[in-house]
């Protein structure tokens, strides 16, 4: 069963709650104004499941204005993308560029450095959120704006693919193992980053640049739903995107490494995740290589050593000799 922390507001007096509930979302989202005309007796409840780098939960609570000013974000920003599923309840997101309204099964998507009021509006409120941080899906500033309060429908395309995700992770969170926080993350990020893609690519007269952007962030989805297949060459993934492959290479120059050396670096990464879980500690160390896309075992073990200073046989057992 996957770790999760469960917070209501009934397990402090009245008076205090709302006071409890501010706090709270400043500690698992970010620091913010809030305004409610239930103060008196606020009612919320939030569980929240943390998979590393990605933050998935489930909330419901009565209306509330939620506030990011200038100043909040100056003493605070974890510099993340937020997308929310309405459940239930209806709504708006006020930015400097844009006002979106939002109702049952759209997807509201903002971010920690923008200011922004979101209001929520007659009965109490439920949703599935889900937090990834930045760093995972670079944008610039000005394309983050076309991102943020963008509308988007959760009943079809890239919303509905996102959230049968989250949803069928909350309604199920005791399917997996705390060793599985990982793999679901993989699997997260690549849907936001599709996502991200598909809006960016949806606007008419996108200048070049943003549609590059668009392009590298479906790449890089791509790739990481990919990692398995040991033929997953610069090649190959420039075939299925219908560009040559020293266009490709040029998209990645931004990137902070090339094609095959990004490539390689993920496929590190989740052997090294599997190598160091308990649960495929009698996996055989040559089929995690193989099922993360190196087909010999040389060049996996030559691969690891210059990513991580040791064997792979190595790292697993000290991994999992600290862990006994």
């Amino acid at each position: 069963m996957l770790d999760e922390m469960v917070f209501r507001s009934e397990d402090v007096s009245a008076v205090d709650r709302f006071t409890y509930w501010t706090e709270l979302l400043g500690r698992t989202h970010a620091p913010m104004e809030l305004r409610s005309d239930h103060t008196d007796d606020f009612r919320a409840s939030q569980r929240v499941l943390d998979l590393g780098a990605v933050t998935v939960w489930s909330a419901t609570f009565q209306p509330l204005v939620f506030r990011r000013t200038p100043k909040l974000i100056r003493q605070s920003d974890p510099e993340a993308y937020h997308l929310s599923l309405v459940v239930r309840g209806t709504g708006a997101g006020v930015w400097r560029h844009r006002e979106t309204e939002y109702k049952p099964y759209d997807l509201f998507i903002n971010s920690s450095s923008l200011p922004n009021d979101v209001y929520s509006t007659g009965e109490a409120v439920q949703t599935v959120a889900l937090e990834v941080p930045k760093a995972l899906l670079p944008l610039p500033r000005d394309m983050a704006g076309r991102i943020v309060g963008a509308p988007v429908s959760a009943r079809e395309g890239m919303g509905a693919l996102l959230a049968q995700f989250l949803t069928r992770l909350i309604a199920d969170s005791a399917a997996y193992q705390p060793s599985d926080r990982p793999r679901l993350a993989s699997i997260a990020t690549p849907l936001v980053a599709a996502l991200f893609a598909h809006l960016l690519e949806a606007g008419d007269c996108l200048p070049p640049e943003t549609r590059q952007r668009a392009l590298t962030l479906r790449i890089q989805a791509f790739i990481r739903e990919h990692l398995h297949d040991p033929h997953l060459t610069p090649s190959a993934i420039a075939a299925a995107h219908h560009i040559s492959t020293s266009y490709l290479h040029r998209l990645f120059r931004d990137e902070d490494a090339t094609v095959a050396a990004w490539i390689r670096r993920l496929r590190l990464e989740a052997a090294r995740r599997d190598l160091t879980d308990p649960a495929l500690r009698a996996t055989p160390i040559h089929a995690i290589a193989v099922r993360w896309g190196f087909t010999r075992a040389a060049d996996f073990s030559r691969a690891y050593r210059a990513a991580y200073g040791t064997t792979p046989k190595d790292h697993r057992h000290q991994a999992l000799h600290y862990r006994k």
